[in-house]
């Protein structure tokens, strides 16, 4: 190598250590000692600052409010002892670990027993998808806590104050799963408490190691010990709990990633074998741990055998296992046996036509009652196909009618008359009226469709 070209390669190399050097604004190690270590108390004004927060998140989470609860997030004082505990093993300053263990073990059980009492005494129950998602902790959120963490302690040893602890607050979310262990607390719903608060230990245990590895990174000073064992045995004791706090995170982040494939593979297989021009999805429901898909169809009625060869072809879209259930509307023939062969009968005991006629007549009357066999059983299938797409209609009724105007006069095509009733409280918009209308059009064709929409209809 020319002297020319190691020139180039120092040069590179040392543009890259400007660009990426931490130890430029890096402060003193005497600022960062009494930055961390003043966040560590949890009394006076931090304890009730968290008491308010945990209130502000309860109700976000009660709400279903992302904007309130990131707002919790901001100016809850948690990053401190969890910081303070990543710092004490980092400089192996043992009485500051026990310290900010204590203070964050006191935080997490007022924590507990504000949002507790929060939700034991709201109204509002349910819980929405804020509370549902801090309820299933992955490996992905170790790595938000542990990158998070890395980010926090960066911010927290820098000259200038910046605003990366309170983004570190939100992107690792501490507020959120302690809220929601107080919500499977105040309503005795377990797999919440014991969800979220693995969660929020995951957020703990990662950002306090992450803390202690860039603190030994930077060479912090570190407390001297007489014991050089202890500093050994605390190592592996750090190591253990992180073993410990990251295995059970691989197992549910695996299950997580067969849930979203089952569904994938659900969808697909049925937007392929199901769905078609005269055949429609009208609801599906999937459930990945039971392997079961779920299906309402609307239209053109599927034989039982064409179902049974598309169940066969679960396992080649890696669906083996699973259980596919299609409900359709009721679409089964009017018996009128009994009528035509009353019918029949008093043809021949009557006598009264000539045979001739009799057999042109029983013809006639046959095809009748074919044609009003298959227009009645279209109709009735009609009320059940549009309340499974628009549940919130509470009435149908479906005729075959004739009408007139006075321009001009009595249409010779009969028309489809559909009347709705529909609840006051959920009415039908101008977008789903279109979509009935259309929907009907196919249904009926070659008739015409009269739509009309009522409200509290009294239908006794």
């Amino acid at each position: 190598m020319t002297a020319r070209s190691k020139g180039i390669l120092q040069d590179i190399r040392d543009m890259i250590s400007r660009h990426f050097s931490l130890k430029d604004d890096k402060a003193d190690d005497h600022t960062i000692d009494q930055a961390l270590r003043s966040g560590v108390e949890m009394k006076g004004t931090n304890l009730w600052v968290l008491m308010f927060a945990i209130f502000v998140a309860s109700i976000g989470l009660n709400v279903n409010s992302t904007a309130v609860i990131i707002g919790a997030m901001l100016i809850s004082p948690l990053m401190g002892p969890i910081m303070g505990i990543g710092y004490g093993v980092g400089i192996l300053d043992f009485p500051l670990m026990r310290l900010a263990l204590k203070n964050l073990g006191f935080a997490i059980l007022i924590g507990l027993l504000t949002s507790s009492v929060y939700f034991f005494f709201s109204p509002l129950t349910l819980p929405q998808s804020e509370l549902l998602s801090r309820t299933t902790p992955t490996i992905w959120d170790v790595l938000i806590a542990l990158f998070g963490g890395f980010a926090g302690i960066i911010g927290a040893t820098r000259k200038e104050r910046s605003n990366v602890i309170p983004g570190v607050a939100i992107a690792t979310a501490l507020m959120p799963p302690l809220c929601t262990a107080g919500f499977g607390f105040a309503h005795g719903n377990w797999s919440f408490f014991f969800g979220a608060l693995y969660l929020f230990t995951i957020n703990c245990v990662f950002i306090a190691f992450s803390s202690a590895v860039i603190v030994r990174a930077f060479h912090v000073r570190k407390k001297q010990f007489s014991d050089e064992q202890a500093a050994i045995r605390v190592g592996r004791f750090v190591t253990l709990i992180v073993l410990l706090t990251v295995t059970p995170s691989f197992y549910l982040a695996y299950l997580l990633v067969q849930k979203e494939l089952f569904e994938t593979r659900a969808v697909h297989f049925l937007g392929q074998e199901l769905d078609s021009k005269v055949s429609h999805i009208a609801k599906t429901r999937i459930d990945p741990k039971k392997r079961l898909i779920e299906v309402t169809m609307v239209g053109e009625f599927i034989p039982p055998s064409k179902l049974a060869s598309i169940v066969d072809r679960l396992p080649a879209s890696g669906l083996a296992g699973a259980k596919l259930v299609v409900r359709q509307s009721n679409q089964r023939p009017i018996d009128l046996s009994t009528l035509k062969t009353g019918l029949l009968n008093d043809l021949y005991i009557q006598g009264r036509i000539p045979v001739e006629k009799k057999d042109r007549t029983i013809q006639q009357l046959q095809t009748s009652l074919d044609r009003r066999e298959i227009h009645d059983r279209m109709l009735k299938g009609i009320p059940e196909e549009l309340h499974a797409l628009f549940p919130q209609i509470m009435g149908i009724w479906v005729s075959k009618a004739f009408d007139w105007d006075r321009k001009t006069g009595l249409k010779s095509q009969p028309t489809v008359l559909i009347v709705l009733d529909v609840a006051a409280d959920h009415p039908i918009n101008r977008r789903e009226r279109t979509r009935i209308e259309k929907w009907a059009l196919v249904r009926v064709k070659p008739e015409r469709v009269k739509l009309v929409v009522e409200s509290g209809r009294q239908t006794g």
